[in-house]
């Protein structure tokens, strides 16, 4: 897999970079010291994953982030040094496939980015879910996205609860009585009727249109 490291901390991209290359199945195709520049070599290189920084100079990991996406079919992985940033709420809106903390071991970092490259995007999800749970609750629950979920079946609107709640598949599977192949097949009804990238995507859906309330639903 294709890889572009992104961090305006040289040591840092320095590091990210030489651990990914030491894999036999990654490829390290450039490095970049801010958004703009990302955003640019993502154009040009076509990685299947980009590690993003967020805060840069320029043009910050979030902007890039909305720019990679919108233009490439790139993943974006963000790095980032505080779990409760809300600059990685942000950054999961913008069509993130997930986060990392800077401070993840080695073997977390690679098993990441293959996780993202996979287009599982169920990366962390306890951490992930954390976070918009302390987030959401910052003014950006937005009820008008109550309405789209009309547009599920019942069925794929309790999985997309469970997704929220950080359920696997297996794990939604055993909640709803049926196979690990008829909640893959709810999932991707989920993602293709309201057009959202992956199931990270999801997760941040289901709580801004109130599917999934902080607090009360465990």
């Amino acid at each position: 897999m294709r890889v572009l490291v992104v961090d305006d901390q040289d040591l840092f991209r320095s590091g990210f970079a030489l651990i990914l290359s030491a894999e036999p199945d990654i490829t390290v195709v450039g490095e970049a010291a801010d958004g703009l520049d990302a955003v640019a070599k993502a154009e040009e290189l076509a990685p299947d994953v980009v590690v993003m920084d967020i805060r840069m100079p320029r043009l910050d990991g979030v902007e890039a982030t909305a720019r990679i996406c919108a233009r490439t079919d790139a993943k974006v992985l963000v790095l980032t040094m505080f779990d409760a940033d809300e600059y990685v709420y942000a950054a999961l809106r913008a069509g993130a496939s997930g986060f990392l903390l800077k401070d993840a071991r080695r073997e977390e970092l690679v098993a990441a980015v293959r996780v993202v490259a996979a287009g599982e995007a169920l990366l962390a999800p306890a951490v992930t879910r954390r976070v918009i749970e302390q987030l959401s609750g910052h003014g950006w629950v937005r009820p008008e996205l109550a309405n789209r979920l009309s547009e599920l079946t019942d069925r794929e609107r309790l999985t997309l609860r469970e997704l929220a709640r950080g359920q696997s598949n297996a794990e939604i599977a055993r909640a709803l009585t049926v196979t690990e192949h008829t909640v893959k097949t709810h999932v991707s009804a989920v993602l293709s009727k309201l057009s959202l990238r992956d199931r990270v995507q999801a997760v941040v859906f289901a709580y801004e249109a109130g599917l999934v309330v902080p607090g009360r639903d465990g």
